[in-house]
C-alpha cells in the first residue's frame, strides 16, 4: 500500500513539475489543479529547483545569441552612425563588444541545462509510449542528474 502512495505521489509531483514549467500557471494554481496544498508545491519546487528549470526553458541559447547579436548589430550602427573621422569603437564600446562576442560563442559551444531539460523530457516522454514503468525510473534519473548538475544534492 505504501508503495501505490509513493507512486501516486511521484506521479503528482511530476505532473505538477511539468505543469509549472512548461505553462504559466503559478504555484497556487498547480497545487489546485493536483489537488495538494500550496505548501507541498512550495516544498516541491525548491527541492527539485523548478524556478531554475523554469527559467532555463524560457530562455534558450538560441534566444541568447539572438539577443546578445542584436546588441553587437545596435552598437555597430551607433559607430557608423558618427562622422567617418569618428566611426571608431570607444574603448567602452570595444570592451562592449569583446564581452558580447566572448558570450556568444561561450553559448554556442556550451550545453545549457535547458537543453538537457528539453532531452530528458522528450527522452521521457518517448519512453512512456512504450514502457510507462521504465519512463518513471528514467525522469528520475533525469531528476537526480538535473539536481546534480544544477548543484542540487538530491541523488
Amino acid at each position: 500500500m505504501a508503495k501505490q502512495t509513493d507512486n501516486t505521489k511521484t506521479a503528482k509531483r511530476e505532473l505538477a513539475q511539468r505543469l509549472y514549467i512548461d505553462s504559466n500557471y503559478t504555484q497556487e494554481e498547480v497545487a489546485e489543479i493536483i489537488g495538494v496544498t500550496r505548501q507541498t508545491i512550495i516544498r516541491w519546487a525548491k527541492t527539485y529547483h523548478w524556478q531554475e528549470l523554469r527559467a532555463a526553458t524560457s530562455v534558450s541559447p538560441a534566444e541568447q545569441i539572438r539577443q546578445l547579436r542584436q546588441q553587437i548589430a545596435n552598437i555597430n550602427e551607433a559607430i557608423l552612425a558618427r562622422p567617418i573621422a569618428e566611426r571608431w569603437a570607444t574603448p567602452a564600446e570595444a570592451d562592449s563588444l569583446n564581452k558580447l562576442a566572448t558570450a556568444i560563442a561561450k553559448l554556442e559551444k556550451d550545453v545549457g541545462i535547458e537543453d538537457l531539460v528539453s532531452v530528458a523530457m522528450a527522452m521521457t516522454s518517448w519512453m512512456r509510449a512504450s514502457d510507462p514503468e521504465r519512463a518513471k525510473e528514467l525522469s528520475n534519473l533525469f531528476n537526480a542528474y538535473i539536481q546534480d548538475v544544477t548543484g542540487g544534492t538530491k541523488r
